[in-house]
């Protein structure tokens, strides 16, 4: 089905409280995965990190719930919608931002005379990183960006809707942090970069049709760019790197406004479904 415009709008039936609890009950199985083994999938990923498939449960059964099978298949089909995307121009900050903030991290870490070894990869690691962290990325972007963002910018504004979801995106990985022995202040820090990405995905989202694939893409960017940081992410610091990237969604905010994170005066934009 094709729309040649659509107002966006929250159906009075989507609940996002709903999904976000759906979301947590079905992670608790893997967090408790997690807790018994100290098997890593990757270096700082636990078993948990599994769970990259209960935002996308989640977002399916509240769809069926709410539209049957014909919402599940249209939840499903914005896996690939990179046709909303009309301005080419996006994929630029979709793929060069993030790396962009960690070469930046990477020089001040060195500036603050941090003993860092220079970075190792090969184009082969770099692509089987990419393949997993996109199948990861976009079982998140189903519910994250395909179900609750919507209903939440609708109400609350892009701005808040966006750091509210980043807070519950954040909280929801603390299980796996904890089991991978982050400390408090890792995880204070890495909070605020988490919730200043979730800003970045939103607004490129809104600029981009709402596209799930661009929001998939771009989270596909920060799991790869942070685990090819030296070594495997083991050099990684939080602090650096949150405040970097608060720095950009503070500048994102600015310049496209809080209302939206567009250039448009309103949530009007041409979508296809």
């Amino acid at each position: 089905m094709t729309e040649d415009s659509l107002t966006i709008s929250t159906s009075p039936s989507k609940s996002p409280l709903r999904f976000f609890l759906l979301v947590f009950a079905l992670s608790l199985p893997f967090y408790l995965a997690g807790a018994l083994t100290s098997l890593q999938l990757l270096p700082g990923i636990p078993v948990s990190g599994f769970a990259f498939l209960c935002p996308v449960m989640a977002a399916a059964i509240v769809v069926y719930q709410e539209n049957r099978f014909a919402g599940v298949k249209m939840l499903l089909k914005r896996a690939f919608d990179f046709k909303r995307v009309e301005a080419k121009i996006w994929y630029m900050p979709v793929i060069l931002l993030m790396p962009c903030i960690m070469v930046l991290s990477y020089g001040v870490l060195r500036l603050m005379r941090v003993p860092l070894p220079a970075p190792q990869f090969s184009v082969g690691t770099i692509l089987a990183l990419f393949v997993a962290f996109f199948i990861g990325a976009l079982g998140e972007e189903l519910g994250w960006s395909g179900y609750a963002i919507d209903p939440l910018q609708d109400r609350f504004g892009a701005l808040l809707g966006a750091l509210l979801l980043g807070a519950v995106w954040a909280v929801w990985h603390y299980v796996g942090l904890l089991e991978v022995d982050r400390s408090l202040e890792f995880i204070a820090w890495w909070s605020l970069g988490t919730v200043a990405a979730r800003v970045i995905i939103v607004w490129l989202y809104n600029n981009t049709g709402r596209s799930v694939f661009v929001a998939t893409i771009f989270h596909t960017m920060i799991n790869l760019t942070w685990q090819l940081f030296p070594i495997n992410g083991s050099y990684y610091d939080p602090r650096v790197t949150g405040l970097i990237t608060a720095i950009a969604a503070v500048v994102v905010v600015i310049v496209w406004g809080p209302r939206t994170l567009t250039r448009y005066s309103n949530v009007s934009m041409k979508r296809q479904a």
